[in-house]
């Protein structure tokens, strides 16, 4: 059988593994599914409220665009802390000592980050939908846009993850990145329609793929009506396909190099000095 084939393989395995691991363990779920219910509580209390004149349920509005941002959200920091976490441990060292065992760490990581993802869509996706309601999934259609922008989205994110955690050489560090992905949440019309905010921050919103997650699920999710509240008075599909797909392609573009760099990188005398450096801060 082929080398790259066999390391595929074992990559596959090994996510599966690590995803029922994580299920199993009690950190790692508080860590893992802690924002997915703090989302749920905060979809709770806006179940009664409407988007100005509207009578479009903010509930309703919010449910699809959270649902967007735990991909965006989980795709990126989902890997980068397993990256980070690995190089600090050494267990990345380990792979790239292995014949194809970059190959089948990544394809690990990734299996392991999309179960994730998965669940917690289902997670929000079913318990938003008895919290707030005006879901609509109730077609084909519907179905269709749902999964290819669940797809689509999963794809933008993940290379943007491996990018991410290649930079940092430690999980410690990776509290950097929060606030400005924070913040592009906060402008990406999660939880209240874009149209509300200032033209150049409308703009900015719309140049990362949070924006567009957003934008796929309510188109996939809400009545037809509620498009009245959209930029433009529309769904935008072939936009959303349009952004997503050039985050895609420059994220498998550039993740590679990036890791290769990295990999290269990765001594015993650099994972010496980050252990050294750890030993100083627990101490």
């Amino acid at each position: 059988m082929n080398p790259m084939s066999v390391a595929v393989q074992a990559g596959f395995r090994r996510g599966w593994i690590e995803l029922r691991q994580s299920l199993t363990n009690g950190m790692d779920l508080f860590g893992q599914f802690f924002w997915p219910l703090l989302t749920l509580v905060a979809l709770f209390f806006m179940r009664n409220g409407t988007f100005e004149a509207s009578g479009v349920g903010l509930g309703s509005l919010a449910l699809p665009g959270v649902v967007g941002m735990l991909i965006a959200f989980t795709g990126m920091f989902g890997i980068a802390q397993y990256l980070a976490l690995d190089r600090e441990d050494g267990t990345l060292l380990r792979a790239k000592a292995t014949p194809n065992g970059m190959v089948g760490y990544l394809v690990g990581k990734i299996t392991t980050t999309a179960g994730l993802i998965g669940i917690q869509v289902v997670l929000v996706l079913g318990g938003g939908a008895l919290l707030v309601g005006g879901v609509h999934l109730d077609s084909v259609t519907a179905w269709t846009t749902f999964l290819w922008v669940l797809v689509l989205g999963t794809l933008a994110t993940l290379p943007l993850g491996a990018i991410i955690g290649s930079v940092f050489e430690s999980p410690r560090t990776m509290g950097f990145i929060s606030f400005p992905i924070m913040g592009l949440v906060a402008i990406s019309g999660i939880f209240y329609p874009i149209t509300s905010m200032p033209g150049w921050l409308q703009g900015l919103a719309q140049v990362f793929p949070i924006y567009w997650l957003g934008l796929g699920m309510r188109s996939a999710m809400l009545p037809d009506s509620a498009v009245a509240v959209e930029l433009e008075g529309s769904w935008r599909q072939l936009e959303t396909v349009a952004v997503l797909g050039v985050w895609t392609v420059i994220g498998l573009v550039i993740a590679p190099i990036v890791l290769r760099r990295m990999a290269r990188r990765e001594s015993g005398a650099n994972l010496a000095v980050r252990r050294e450096k750890a030993m100083q801060r627990a101490y």
